[in-house]
């Protein structure tokens, strides 16, 4: 996959990219907690996390930090813990999701028997305590993944046969996108106290393209992009009837291929713009800026309430051990301006302490209250021996590599 800085025109067909997995990357997706750490899941079977340098790439990215291996058929969805620092969700087409803990390398939660079909999607909730899944079985489950049990579930969320979508709300109900049995496009809102009957449920149009949630918790706005639509339509959430209510259509004329969402605090709040999509075509990424007009110059304390902050609220450790926190807030009354991102460094455990069944759930409730064990001072030295002497490595075969290249250079002159 490519990382580029925001800019516009045509990239380069050179551009270093980020290529470690074997087998197409599926999903990716920004460290909340630090704006240079982004993981992927492959049709590999893996999930990696890397390091993006703070300036952007000079050559490809080959070497992830850390390699998480567990599932055993490719992994679609990456998703981060909204309020705990390196911790990492993944689910897989074995129907299993697993929670990593990024700063070990290890898996601590393996739901591996909650699923019987396809897993859609994965969303966590504002403070990251529970999940809700759409599967292929066409139900919306919601689990407490630390008490690894199903908190609440629906059958038949939507009757059509075509992909769901199901995200968590701040005010911890659930939005639905998915089809009916005539195969027209629904969006529903659902508490998860009593999911017999949704607290709305709205038909839309009868194309066939999945809608895809991004939602803003800030202003309780969600903008519904259509897979192969050439329009964003979007909604807010009430507490009044009809509670869904429909805003407006943004249209343009080319189809989206795919949409990724501007985090909030990559806004310009001097131009009241509330959101911003990167709308990916067949050849070009297009950035699509939502704004509200305004005349005043100062600034909207309404469109910009306190937004959830870069910083974590708890260690991967405390929510293990089941602390919960809701985001650190921040104001963008300044505008944002980023501070220092910390390196992501892995401590590996000594594989030898580790239990054979780490599938046992007894097993995984206590794997993280094991502390790291002291590594020997002599093995250190090695290790840094044998770390100096591959960077001496990496360092030959790079200017070795230029100076291929320039020879080639001057033997297609000759």
């Amino acid at each position: 996959f490519l990382v580029s800085p925001l800019q516009t025109g045509r990239i380069d067909k050179s551009y270093p990219t980020v290529c470690g997995h074997t087998g197409p990357v599926l999903d990716i997706d920004w460290c909340p907690h630090n704006d240079q750490v982004i993981a992927s899941g492959s049709e590999d079977c893996t999930v990696m996390v890397w390091q993006i340098p703070e300036n952007g790439l000079t050559l490809s990215l080959t070497e992830p930090v850390v390699v998480l291996e567990g599932h055993s058929k490719r992994v679609g969805i990456v998703a981060w813990h909204p309020t705990a620092r390196n911790v990492l969700l993944s689910a897989g087409c074995d129907n299993a999701i697993i929670i990593w803990n990024v700063g070990t390398g290890e898996a601590l939660i393996n739901l591996d028997d909650m699923h019987v079909d396809m897993i859609y999607n994965v969303s966590w909730n504002r403070n990251g305590s529970l999940i809700c899944t759409a599967s292929k079985d066409k139900k919306v489950r919601v689990i407490d993944p630390r008490k690894q049990e199903i908190v609440a579930e629906k059958e038949k969320t939507h009757e059509g046969a075509r992909p769901m979508r199901a995200i968590f709300l701040a005010d911890g109900n659930i939005f639905t996108t998915g089809f009916s049995r005539m195969s027209e496009r629904q969006l529903a809102l659902w508490n998860p106290k009593n999911m017999e009957e949704p607290i709305a449920l709205h038909e839309m149009d009868t194309s066939n393209g999945v809608l895809l949630p991004f939602y803003d918790p800030d202003t309780n706005i969600i903008y519904l992009c259509g897979k192969g639509d050439s329009s964003i339509r979007y909604f807010e959430i009430t507490d009044e009837s009809p509670y869904v209510h429909y805003l407006n259509t943004f249209s343009s004329k080319e189809p989206q291929r795919g949409m990724g969402f501007m985090p909030k605090r990559g806004l310009d709040v001097n131009k009241c713009e509330i959101a911003r999509f990167f709308k990916l075509h067949e050849r070009k990424c297009e950035p699509i800026i939502m704004t509200v007009p305004r005349k005043s110059d100062l600034f909207q304390d309404d469109l910009y309430p306190d937004t959830a902050g870069p910083e974590a609220a708890l260690e991967a450790e405390e929510w293990f051990e089941g602390k919960n926190a809701d985001p650190l807030l921040i104001s963008l009354k300044h505008g944002y301006i980023p501070g220092k991102n910390r390196d992501l460094k892995v401590v590996k455990k000594n594989i030898l302490d580790n239990k054979p069944a780490a599938n046992k759930k007894s097993d995984l409730i206590n794997a993280p209250k094991k502390a790291a064990d002291a590594s020997n001072p002599q093995n250190e030295a090695k290790l840094d021996e044998i770390l100096r002497e591959l960077k001496c490595i990496k360092d030959t075969m790079s200017s070795q590599a230029e100076r291929i290249s320039k020879l080639e250079e001057q033997l297609a002159k000759m």
